[in-house]
């Protein structure tokens, strides 16, 4: 896809010195200090910097980072297009995670949508916002498998299965690079973090993983793969080891699994000063052992130590680094940027975008990304009522853009109350005294409760405690707000929780004393009004959860691909009861796919256009056509997520229990029926082997079709020799 530059590129390499070479391999950021800023500058005038990363911090997801200043960055530009000797242009990259200034819902609340239509809408504007802003490259999307929700980076990823991942995947892709790479509203996406990531030991950031091949093939690399497929640009690597190997000095996964496997030909950048880890990690005992050790991987560029600009030239002079080895990893890195035109356009361009749209945009993936887990007759509300409205996220702006939020404004951003008296009038929202207020007293907060219809209480997390390096060892509801729950169920009143988080909480405990529970995750700009138009019945619920809700934190991983066991042990399809913990039931408290609605829905029985094929039939392009009639037997309109999993019942390897193939999300009016029919056909019957051969292997496979992973709507088909 990117070769096509190739003959280009030699002509480029054969003028370049071999300090310009690695010059083109080290990305450093903007210094802080003035003082410094001429030595950068003139790195740049001798070719020793290839990528600017407009970041002050490792983890700017959630510290304060510098504005952005296209003056600034057009000044870098100029100097390395018209005074170095060979006018190659810098790449700008920056965290443009789920949003730029409008800030969308982060990654893993956009994976409950399952709307990948609109996420990729969405992520075409923020690409828009962005390159307005001088910025060529995105370190997203997020692709990690995380199963874990202890792990604070959960919320950047797409949850706990590979085809919900592969499908956000290339949403996201297609929406950040669009149509062609080179215009000026697209920027470069870059798929993170290869790989195995998200499989962190007991959910801590930077840990070590155990990761079969057999694993790392099914449920790991389908995401990356889907990316690689939508023609993404950048790869970038992970920090963790798998197995005791760091993927920062792997060949087997940078090189013969990404490139030869999986045919990629962009470049590869590592995380932050991750190459010089290698010697905390155990593998190297110098700076230049760390360069040698990652760049003889496949690891393109250096982010931020500087061990490659440091070490290179002397590993290449005394034959530990062939040179050849860097005119491939400048070759890659030059691909992408003449794939981006930054040889004919370096300078920021103004790109103009319907700001309003976005807006609108945001709320309606907001809206769609919330899950409704619990209803019992309480939504939706009356715009008429008397709503006492208590808890810590009432007020709360910058919580509700979510972690590695870099441009979002927190003073543009509607709180809740200020959303629910936009929807129903100041005089109908009783808020009290405030907890930091002298006169704030209990008596006060339960007047106003019992003169309210309903009491709706703001719960949730910080940005602070999600995101990277702020993984939690408890991730239930804290005690404060666990007690204002109990006060609102005193009450007497119908209480309905709405939850601004970004990890999914342990809610045993706490939802049984609410009515109703509404999951509006940490979801961007217009979550609040998004939340508001739930809640009030102008949007009909939709989210469907991609990630396990636990009852409780120690029954983490809980996950719902599982494979079966020999006894009993596993109780998510509440088979075995109290099998998996004496003391108490491990039964999901809300499965994966599980979201309700507004209205009911009634599936029938799903049916085949034929009970078997065979594999000779299947790999001809033939299938299987799977179809069931959902009606919708409610009073509203609404949207619907039929689902499609298979159990492959007899198999080379275990198989897991259910595993997602197919989705599709439809607008299914009220006392209407459609006829959803899905294909499975070679790619959705398979698996991959422990050396990533993929096969379909005959014998009789369950399928089910319905709301849920716990459906039990089957039927049974026969793949044949």
């Amino acid at each position: 896809m990117y070769t096509e530059y190739d003959s280009q590129i030699d002509v480029i390499l054969k003028n370049m010195t071999l300090r310009e070479k690695i010059g083109q391999l080290n990305q450093k950021n903007i210094p802080n200090d003035i003082n410094k800023l001429e030595d950068f500058k003139e790195q740049i005038r001798r070719g020793e910097i290839g990528s600017v990363i407009l970041a002050d911090s490792m983890h700017a997801g959630n510290d304060p980072q510098r504005n952005i200043d296209t003056e600034f960055y057009d000044e870098f530009q100029r100097i390395a297009t018209e005074e170095s000797r060979n006018h190659i242009p810098l790449i700008y990259g920056r965290d443009v995670i789920h949003g730029h200034r409008t800030v969308y819902p982060i990654p893993l609340a956009s994976a409950a949508s399952f709307n990948p239509e609109l996420i990729e809408k969405c992520y075409r504007n923020i690409a828009e916002e962005a390159a307005n802003d001088g910025i060529h490259w995105t370190f997203s999307p997020m692709l990690d498998l995380c199963r874990d929700p202890r792990w604070g980076r959960i919320i950047e990823g797409p949850g706990e299965d590979p085809y919900v991942g592969a499908r956000c995947a290339e949403a996201c892709v297609k929406g950040f690079q669009g149509s062609n790479l080179s215009n000026d509203d697209s920027l470069v996406a870059c798929a993170k973090h290869y790989i195995g990531y998200g499989a962190s030991e007991g959910g801590r950031d930077y840990h070590r993983t155990e990761i079969s091949d057999y694993s790392l093939y099914n449920y790991y690399l389908p995401a990356f793969r889907a990316a690689l497929d939508a023609g993404i640009g950048t790869v970038m690597s992970s920090f963790n080891d798998i197995n005791g190997q760091p993927v920062t000095s792997s060949k087997k996964y940078l090189t013969d699994i990404l490139r030869e496997y999986m045919g990629f030909e962009g470049f590869v950048v590592s995380d932050w000063t991750a190459v010089i880890q290698l010697k905390a990690q155990g593998v190297a005992e110098t700076e230049a052992d760390c360069a040698e050790l990652a760049v003889n991987a496949g690891l393109d560029m250096d982010m931020m130590d500087e061990c490659y600009i440091n070490n290179l030239e002397e590993l290449v002079r005394n034959g530990k680094v062939s040179e050849t080895v860097i005119d491939t990893a400048v070759k890659r890195i030059l691909r992408i940027k003449l794939a981006k035109g930054l040889f004919d356009k370096p300078y920021c361009r103004t790109v103009v975008y319907d700001r309003a749209q976005h807006l609108a945009d945001a709320r309606e993936l907001a809206a769609e990304s919330m899950v409704l887990l619990k209803n019992d007759n309480v939504l939706p509300l009356s715009k008429n009522s008397k709503i006492a409205l208590f808890g810590p996220m009432r007020y709360e702006r910058r919580a509700l853009l979510g972690g590695w939020t870099l441009d979002g404004k927190a003073c543009e951003t509607p709180n809740f109350y200020e959303a629910m008296t936009e929807a129903i009038g100041k005089d109908n929202v009783f808020v009290g005294g405030e907890p930091t207020e002298l006169h704030y007293d209990r008596s006060w907060e339960m007047w106003e409760m019992q003169r309210s219809d309903v009491v709706v209480l703001a719960l949730g997390e910080s940005e602070k405690v999600t995101g990277e390096a702020c993984s939690l060892a408890d991730i239930s509801l804290g005690a404060a707000q666990k007690q204002l729950v109990k006060r609102a169920k005193a009450s007497g009143k119908k209480v309905v929780g709405v939850f601004f988080c970004g990890r999914p909480i342990a809610l045993e405990g706490v939802a049984e004393d609410l009515d109703a529970v509404l999951y509006a995750w940490h979801g961007g700009s217009q979550v609040a009004n998004a939340a508001c138009d739930i809640l009030f019945g102008d949007t009909v619920p939709s989210g469907k959860t991609a990630v396990t809700f636990p009852r409780k934190t120690g029954h983490i991983p809980l996950y719902y691909n599982v494979t079966s066991s020999g006894r009993p042990c596993n109780c998510y399809y509440n088979n075995c009861d109290y099998a998996s913990y004496i003391d108490g039931q491990a039964t999901p408290y809300y499965p994966f796919g599980y979201g309700l609605s507004y209205t009911s829905f009634e599936y029938g029985k799903p049916v085949a256009d034929n009970n078997e094929i065979s594999l000779e039939e299947l790999k001809k392009g033939n299938s299987i056509k799977i179809s069931a009639e959902v009606k919708n037997i409610g009073e509203v309109d609404g949207k619907e997520t039929v689902q499609l999993y298979i159990r492959d019942k007899v198999a080379s390897q275990m198989r897991p229990m259910r595993e997602l193939k197919d989705f599709k999300k439809l607008l299914i009016k009220k006392n209407e029926s459609v006829t959803v029919t899905f294909e499975l056909d070679y790619k959705k019957l398979g698996f991959y082997d422990s050396d990533g051969n993929y096969k379909v292997e005959s014998g009789e496979f369950d399928v089910f079709v319905g709301e849920n992973c716990l459906t039990e709507n089957v039927i049974t088909v026969c793949v044949y020799d």
